[in-house]
């Protein structure tokens, strides 16, 4: 069963283009984690959304408890506005 992952998050103003870079520079690496199978970055001013597909919610896991995953938000983190919020749901065919 496929899985789908939105993780909203708001930044700070003068975080935004920090967090572009942080994003640019890892997004290929997550793509090409083992079990993704699609990743994409949505926004409106302040508030971006990642859309990402996981071949089955172990490979979502695996990526959660990866230090891709660590590093990643130990970087975008201290760049928020708010507190991220996320969902994690079954693709229904």
């Amino acid at each position: 069963m496929q899985m789908i992952r939105i993780v909203k998050m708001t930044f700070r103003e003068d975080t935004v283009t920090e967090f572009r870079k942080i994003f640019d520079e890892r997004k290929e690496l997550i793509k090409n984690f083992p079990g993704c199978s699609h990743v994409e970055l949505l926004n409106e001013r302040t508030v971006f959304f990642t859309y990402s597909i996981w071949n089955s919610p172990q490979d979502l896991e695996n990526y959660r408890n990866s230090e891709l995953f660590q590093i990643t938000w130990a970087l975008v983190k201290p760049l928020f506005a708010a507190k991220a919020e996320a969902w994690s749901l079954e693709k229904e065919f």
